[in-house]
């Protein structure tokens, strides 16, 4: 390809780009070429390169054999997997798995290998080819690149779904010990987790508070794993599940746990599902939030991003703490302490309003 006429000359004025442009050109081109990477590690969580390594380094042509896949290109996704400093290859020409490469391995403690294949799937990854025109538009165009909102997306493509929820429970392992240690569940008899998933955090709160009961309340297709996590841990008559949808109405309860439930919705619905909540609630009833809250401050660009990811997927939002002040006075609730976490997120404690 020749050179375009003028590039540089638009760059700094005249000949070459110098000093800081030139860094400012590889810092770019990093963030412009960041989707390969992506696509790299869903690729190797796909083919369960780590997984095939798991008991030793092998070829590529040993991991081809095992995976049906074609050798050649298998060495070629393995080497840039090197590269990422995923893999390791010796003098042999055999690889092994690094230990940030371990994290894609399926079932163990820490594994980011759902959220890879999530990540990478058409769920994702169309819906944000679509991002300038949902900032357009307004809203996400999710429907415009799935056929269908994202949760129906999931509940048409199930095993995609699985790897959603699957690495949406992964990621909230970290918080779980941080939730147990701010929230205090002393003198409450019923905690509903809404929108609970496999309701990793009820369960955490449980084993914390032997005299806490718990009950997870999301759609009638997820609870059933809540309660078959439950189950093997022996909780018994402690712990609940109850099927149904949160823009309809929620359970009876004395605390209400929402994690990463309000970032998905827009204003209305966020409304909406507080609302629900409000009516249900037993008198000196709480509700705690645990969102990641806009500071506006030097750690900022994860939640910035995240906050685009709500926006092209889910049609969503990340919020400062005067958006979620509006959205809890409109729902009969107000902000009584927000309890910081040594993570990204934090614990609102909403009471009801007099």
């Amino acid at each position: 390809m020749g050179e375009i006429a003028g590039t540089h000359g638009n760059l700094h004025g005249a000949g070459e780009p110098q000093g800081d442009t030139v860094a400012a050109i590889g810092t770019l081109m990093n963030m412009i070429q960041s989707f390969m990477v992506t696509q790299v590690v869903h690729a190797a969580a796909d083919l369960r390169l780590a997984d095939h390594l798991s008991d030793g380094a092998r070829t590529a042509e040993e991991v081809a054999s095992l995976e049906s896949s074609h050798p050649a290109t298998t060495y070629r996704l393995m080497r840039a997997c090197v590269a990422l400093g995923l893999l390791a290859q010796d003098a042999d020409g055999r690889f092994s798995a690094t230990p940030m490469g371990q994290l894609l391995r399926s079932g163990v403690a820490g594994s980011l290998r759902d959220m890879a294949l999530t990540v990478g799937a058409p769920g994702f990854w169309q819906p944000w080819g679509r991002l300038a025109d949902a900032v357009r538009k307004g809203e996400t165009q999710s429907e415009a690149a799935l056929g269908m909102k994202i949760f129906d997306y999931y509940t048409a493509n199930p095993a995609e779904g699985a790897a959603f929820v699957s690495g949406m429970s992964a990621l909230t392992a970290p918080v779980l010990n941080e939730a147990v240690r701010v929230i205090d569940t002393t003198g409450t008899s019923l905690a509903v987790d809404v929108g609970a998933g496999n309701g990793n955090l009820i369960r955490s709160l449980m084993r914390a508070n032997p005299q806490l009961r718990g009950l997870v309340f999301d759609l009638p297709r997820v609870v059933e794993a809540a309660r078959q996590e439950a189950e093997m841990e022996g909780f018994g008559d402690r712990f609940s599940v109850q099927g149904g949808d949160f823009f309809d109405s929620v359970p009876e309860a004395d605390l209400y746990l929402m994690k990463s439930i309000l970032h998905d919705w827009d204003d209305d619905s966020c409304v909406r599902i507080l609302q629900n909540c409000r009516k249900a609630a037993r008198p000196d009833a709480r509700l705690l939030v645990i969102e990641t809250v806009i500071l506006h401050n030097e750690s900022f660009l994860p939640t910035a991003l995240m906050d685009m990811n709500m926006l092209a997927v889910a049609n969503g939002q990340e919020r400062d703490l005067v958006e979620y002040d509006a959205l809890f006075a409109a729902a009969g609730w107000k902000r009584v302490a927000v309890h910081s976490m040594n993570d990204p997120h934090s614990v609102i404690e909403l009471r009801i309003v007099d």
